[in-house]
């Protein structure tokens, strides 16, 4: 089982890059331990803070021609994550 699922791309979250906070969809079951040694052994930076987030899932409605279809998003788990100053996650390294 995969901890680290996807980094987080938004606008805000790669203004907050320029701190050292980063974003990533985790494991649900995950916890603030497993979390730091995975992003460590990953990306080789040292972390100093972790704040994790729990989403639930949304309920959605959509209406078409011959039926009203309902149903609900996913529910995840998201982690911010600092790293010490100086250490730099690349995501942008491979493209």
């Amino acid at each position: 089982m995969d901890i680290l699922k996807q980094p987080i791309i938004t606008e805000k979250v790669s203004a907050m890059n320029e701190k050292g906070v980063y974003g990533f969809i985790v494991e649900k079951t995950a916890k603030k331990p497993e979390i730091k040694n995975a992003v460590e052994k990953t990306y080789g930076v040292k972390v100093v803070s972790i704040r994790t987030m729990r989403y639930a899932a949304k309920s959605k409605t959509r209406y078409s021609k011959s039926q009203i279809v309902s149903g609900f998003t996913n529910s995840f788990k998201k982690a911010m994550v600092q790293v010490a100053e100086g250490d730099v996650i690349d995501f942008y390294g491979e493209v």
